[in-house]
Formats: C-alpha cells, structure tokens, sequence
C-alpha cells in the first residue's frame, strides 16, 4: 500500500493517490492501523521529551501530531513535505495541550535545508521507496542529524509478499501493476533491500532490522486498509493502462467475495522497521 509521501517532482500532481479528501480519510485510517508501530520503532530509536524531530514525508501530518506529543513542550519537530495542501491541513490543526510546536516546510526531503547536527531524530514511512536516489534523502538526514542521533525508517522490503486467501485469480496481476507503476516513476517497492546496507556509507550505523508481517480477517481495522487502498488505486492503475478495466472489475467483485468471507485471510507486504544511529 502506498504511503504518505510524493515521487519528489514537487507537485501534488505526482502524489500517487492524490490529495484529495478521500485520500487524506485514508491515510488517517493508515496511521490509525500503523500506530502502535511506529510509536514501538519510536521507543526504539529513543526518541524522547525534549528532542528536535524530523518528520519526512509528513502529508497531512497525522504522524507530526503523534510526535509532537511524545517531545512535549521542550521539544519541537519539523514536518517536511512538497505538497502546499497537504501542509495547510496540518497548519489548521489547533495547537495540543502540552505537545511541542509544529514547523511545516514545504520542500524535497532530499533537498533539506537544515543545520548539521541541529535535530536529534527522523522518521520516515513509506518515504524512501517514491525516490530514484533515496540514498540522497538519507545523507541530507544524516547531515542534519547530531551525533547519537537516529533515523527511523519503516519501508518496504517484499512487497510480492502481498497475498489473500483463499486465492484470487488476478492478485499477482495487480501487484505486477502496482510495482510497475511504482517503478515507472522512479521508486522501489522494497526499497529497504538496496537501501539498509548503504547506510554505513552515510555514517550511519545500522542498529535495529525488524520485519513486520501483517494479516488481516475480514472485519477488522485491519483488512480496511487494503480494502480503501484498492477502491482508490485500482482505478488509478487503469487510467495509467497498467490494469484493463474488465481485471478491475474482476477483481473488486472476488475481493468483495473475501471480504464477505470470516475465514479469508489477507496478508500485507513485508515491512522493515529500521533504526540507523549517527
């Protein structure tokens, strides 16, 4: 599924779900489902009260309040995206009680404009995978990094791996579609295959690789969350000519079928959770 972040060219045209208010609903679903998750990997990375953050990638800036809750008044975090509507969502949000204050930039992650060693952690989900040159994201992180300082990554690492059960007829061909499109512009489902051993060459060290596999029932938060995915994506995949409108239908009348189903089973795509310590 996609994530929270654009494939760099700086216009909300290139965002892969677009900016809409029925992709912002979704990505609220996503980071509800997400959670729990990053607030572990967060622990993990020890980001605590009182840090500068990052937040690459931030949309609409679901996972930016959640961090600016967890650094508290003595902190701050800076929430950094290319898409204008995207951050003026995030800018109306009233300040929080004891949460840290909020800096929205609009700008290329790989292209920050931040002093060395002036924050003390950064998160990304789903961020590096829209990039050709991810690695060019990861050494302007690591430059603005201080020392002892964390990046927090959670991306893709099998995302073939996506799978329902009982079968249906045309999931390969959908996923098959879904990485092309992917690849198209630029980017790599399982980025963190390519990416996690490069990041020493950035002064990085590699502290924590988790894999999180995921499977959802029928009737859960979680299965909502392909569900969503595939009523916006597909359609997107068919005006691209990557998917003919007759598999469209095909598929969304055997995924409803699952979903009517309390014994299917859908399995997610592979993440990593990684932590990288300067």
């Amino acid at each position: 599924m996609a994530g929270e972040t654009a494939f760099g060219s700086g216009s909300d045209r290139e965002y892969v779900l677009g900016t809409h208010d029925e992709e912002v609903e979704r990505l609220g679903l996503q980071h509800q489902i997400w959670r729990s998750q990053s607030y572990a990997l967060w622990e993990r990375a020890g980001f605590r009260p009182g840090h500068r953050l990052l937040d690459l990638g931030c949309g609409p800036g679901f996972t930016t309040r959640d961090l600016a809750r967890l650094v508290g008044r003595g902190g701050s975090v800076i929430a950094v995206d290319v898409s204008e509507r995207f951050l003026a969502r995030l800018r109306a949000w009233p300040p929080e009680p004891g949460a840290g204050p909020i800096e929205a930039r609009v700008g290329d992650v790989r292209d920050l404009d931040l002093g060395e060693a002036s924050v003390d952690g950064a998160h990304a989900r789903w961020v590096m995978s829209y990039f050709p040159d991810p690695e060019r994201a990861v050494a302007a992180v690591a430059r603005a990094l201080r020392p002892g300082g964390a990046l927090a990554l959670q991306e893709y690492v099998a995302y073939g791996s996506m799978g329902v059960s009982p079968p249906i007829r045309l999931m390969p061909r959908v996923v098959a579609a879904i990485e092309e499109s992917w690849r198209a512009r630029g980017g790599d489902p399982d980025v963190a295959l390519a990416l996690v051993p490069a990041l020493s060459s950035h002064g990085l060290r590699v502290e924590r690789t988790d894999p999180v596999a995921r499977i959802a029932r029928p009737g859960t938060l979680l299965w909502q969350w392909p569900d969503t995915f595939f009523r916006n994506y597909l359609p997107v995949l068919v005006d691209r000519g990557l998917l003919h409108e007759d598999e469209r239908r095909e598929f969304e009348r055997d995924w409803r079928a699952r979903s009517a189903d309390p014994d299917s089973l859908f399995v997610a795509p592979m993440v990593l959770d990684v932590v990288a310590r300067k």
